[in-house]
């Protein structure tokens, strides 16, 4: 299910039967393009998890990418504070732009590497939420923490071997087998990675002093 707001709550009445939808990128932030919504292109979005507008010029529905493939696989609704806008978090399949630019700014949308750690927070904790059968990281919530932990201990141990006796490309493999058991973990006690890159850039702060 996409997180949205209750259909009742947005504010369709101050726009004429519309409200703007910004569409910004789940990953990198980007914002990607403006749309507007009624009531049945919101309910459509929901329904079909592709966003969905409707025409100001063509007086009807479309869903973005319905010609082109480019679909915006919706991900998240956000309603603004007056009700009457919605934020629109998606991942873009191909450009957004009909020009063939990434957005209708006309600016690249290159994910940062970095960002990925994000994605891959919210994907694990999907999984703790939906527990699908089959999935070895469901398998480690279902162990348990205690489990997990060991999991996180065992990993860094073979990072440390690989480091001092291996090669750089199985460091660099052991080294990511730590760093998803160690956001398994996180997630296990509903904590996420990026509270753990704010520890790390409040201690580059001047100043700053161990606790």
């Amino acid at each position: 299910m996409i997180p949205h707001p209750n259909a009742a709550q947005i504010d369709f009445a101050k726009g004429s039967g519309l409200v703007p939808a910004i569409v910004q990128d789940a990953v990198t932030r980007r914002v990607l393009m403006l749309g507007y919504m009624d009531r049945e292109a919101f309910d459509t979005t929901i329904r079909l998890g592709r966003v969905t507008f409707f025409s100001r010029s063509r007086q009807c529905l479309w869903t973005k990418g319905e010609t082109s493939g480019n679909f915006l696989e919706a991900r998240e609704l956000r309603l603004d504070c007056d009700a009457d806008a919605l934020l629109v978090l998606a991942t873009p399949h191909g450009p957004t732009c009909h020009t063939g630019a990434d957005t209708c700014w006309g600016e690249q949308n290159t994910p940062s590497h970095l960002a990925f750690l994000t994605e891959l927070q919210d994907f694990i904790n999907t999984r703790r939420a939906e527990m699908p059968e089959g999935s070895y990281t469901t398998s480690l919530f279902r162990d348990g923490i205690n489990r997990i932990a060991q999991k996180v201990g065992e990993e860094a141990l073979e990072t440390v071997i690989e480091a001092v006796n291996g090669s750089d490309e199985r460091c660099i493999y052991e080294a990511s087998d730590f760093l998803y058991h160690l956001i398994v973990l996180l997630s296990a006690k509903g904590l996420r990675i990026e509270q753990v890159v704010d520890e790390l850039a409040e201690r580059h702060r001047p100043g700053w002093k161990k606790h």
